[in-house]
């Protein structure tokens, strides 16, 4: 059977899959559900530390490179910003046998660093 609106194969259906005409020549078309869209956007896009914008660590710079200087090849610096499982790593093998102390040092020194969460530690 085909549609006498839009001419489209509507086979055993009463309304046409395409226009929503139904099966007769002087049927209306069907109603087209009415939609709503409600957009409601409550993110105010501000981190933890009350920054807005990009993800911004809240732990601080220097405290970590002070920790990574001093104390880095017991890995502390990495327990400091939320890194407990590499913290772990890094204090059995004593900071990755030292270049893995050298290396962190410098990341946060560029400020590449990050903490746990992926934030990067710039502050």
């Amino acid at each position: 059977m085909f549609c006498p609106n839009c001419g489209s194969d509507m086979g055993t259906a009463k309304f046409c899959p395409n226009c929503g005409a139904g099966a007769s020549a002087n049927a209306a078309p069907a109603a087209q559900p009415t939609i709503v869209i409600n957009n409601v956007n409550s993110n105010s896009n501000v981190n933890e530390n009350g920054m807005a914008g990009v993800g911004i660590s809240a732990k601080s710079k220097i405290v970590a490179l002070i920790l990574a200087i001093f104390l880095g090849g017991l890995g502390i610096h990495r327990f400091y910003v939320g890194k407990i499982g590499s913290g772990i790593l890094w204090l059995f093998t004593g900071g990755l046998f030292g270049i893995g102390w050298i290396y962190d040092i410098i990341k946060i020194l560029s400020g590449t660093f990050r903490d746990g969460a992926g934030l990067p530690i710039v502050r």
